[in-house]
């Protein structure tokens, strides 16, 4: 991404799966030499990329210092990096818990002060009485509260005290996973407040029914947030120990970039029937809550202008988002998926296999749009988001 230190202009560079701590900003003169780490190009077409950039011949020591500070960091595929990962894995794999990875960053750390936080992020409504209509489920963001509170609350303002014994099946967008897999863990999710229990009943039926399409332990657990930040909220309104079920969905790229439905693959297709098995058989027993972003555009993400919220192009995308949103309201799976496709998903829907995967386990849910918002999470650029209940 663009440095954000306004003295240090360049590119920063950092490991968002966590196997290397290390944050570099790379000079906007050497930014091209990036291109030469592809596996294509050799030392040679880095020395010329130099040679081209300072018109000196004599690069010999920058050309090795550039390759070891990529090296030190972790930032090449090479013995290094190798060592990182695995450690961070087994690390994981271990772990007695799944620890906060957002803690002090995204919200406070310490119990007393992050209470203070969550209280004014759910405002003074407080939480639905018993005897409304009946949930089946919420969507909320899965942006950083501070920037999408409103949207939050609006979702999880609707649950009741009669909710608090359910297993909350968490859908997440997995940022970091493999298309077409869902990562599951049977580790307790850690806050400042404590321990959420993990269904590992619910887990261990999926790894022994769902097939290949599952990645037990996956250790992007370990960094994702879209979790982590919905046992937050839960966890606010019912105490620590709510029980949960945390599956991260990985983006159903195949389908978007090739056509077909993601069921057309094999292991979406009996992970997305075995999850449907057990919905029908635990209707009672569950509340579904989906961790979910909308549209990302503007310079952040590759787009050729800046976005502004609620301005110019976003007006446009708002458009189109609510289009998504009412066939996801009326659970019309086919043709919600047939706009994710058009231009391979040019809004960057983060959130489109959380909501399609509950669209096709949960056939009879209707949604209603609680709240929808953009935010500029940066100058030039836009996230929008949502809550949505289901019913």
């Amino acid at each position: 991404m663009p440095s954000p230190v306004e003295e240090q202009p360049g590119l920063l560079i950092r490991d968002s799966m966590g196997y290397s701590e290390a944050v570099l900003i790379i000079p906007p003169a050497l930014v091209p030499c990036l291109s030469c780490f592809d596996g294509e190009q050799t030392s040679l077409d880095l020395r010329q990329t130099l040679v081209n950039i300072t018109g000196d011949f004599q690069v010999g020591e920058l050309e090795s210092s550039f390759i070891a500070t990529l090296a030190r960091s972790g930032f090449l595929e090479d013995e290094t990096f190798a060592g990182l990962k695995s450690e961070c894995h087994r690390a994981f794999a271990e772990a007695p818990v799944r620890e906060p990875a957002h803690a002090g960053t995204a919200y406070p750390d310490e119990p007393g002060e992050l209470r203070t936080v969550m209280d004014e992020w759910m405002g003074h409504a407080g939480v639905a009485v018993a005897g409304a209509e009946k949930l089946m489920g919420i969507a909320a963001p899965h942006v950083s509260p501070e920037g999408g509170y409103t949207s939050y609350r609006a979702a999880y303002r609707l649950l009741t005290p009669d909710y608090k014994d359910r297993t909350f099946v968490i859908l997440g967008t997995s940022h970091y996973g493999a298309a077409e897999k869902f990562g599951l863990t049977r580790k307790p999710y850690r806050t400042p407040w404590g321990d959420a229990r993990t269904d590992t009943a619910l887990v261990d039926e999926l790894t022994q029914k769902a097939g290949p399409a599952i990645g037990t332990e996956d250790y992007c657990h370990a960094v994702e947030h879209s979790i982590e930040f919905q046992v937050l909220f839960l966890q606010s309104i019912y105490g620590p120990d709510v029980k949960i079920l945390p599956i991260l969905c990985g983006t159903y790229a195949q389908s978007i970039l090739g056509g077909g439905k993601p069921e057309t693959d094999e292991g979406v297709r009996r992970f997305l029937g075995t999850l449907g098995e057990i919905a029908a058989r635990e209707e009672e027993r569950l509340l579904w809550v989906l961790g979910i972003d909308m549209a990302h555009m503007g310079s952040r993400y590759g787009d050729p202008f800046r976005a502004t919220a609620n301005r110019g192009e976003m007006d446009r995308v708002a458009t189109r988002d609510r289009q998504r949103i009412d066939k996801v309201n009326a659970n019309d799976a086919d043709a919600y998926w047939d706009l994710v496709q058009q231009n391979q998903d040019d809004l960057k829907w983060c959130g489109s296999s959380p909501l399609y995967t509950f669209l096709k386990v949960r056939p009879l849910a209707r949604g209603k749009l609680e709240n929808y918002e953009q935010w500029n999470i940066d100058d030039d650029s836009v996230v929008t988001f949502a809550g949505l209940s289901f019913r």
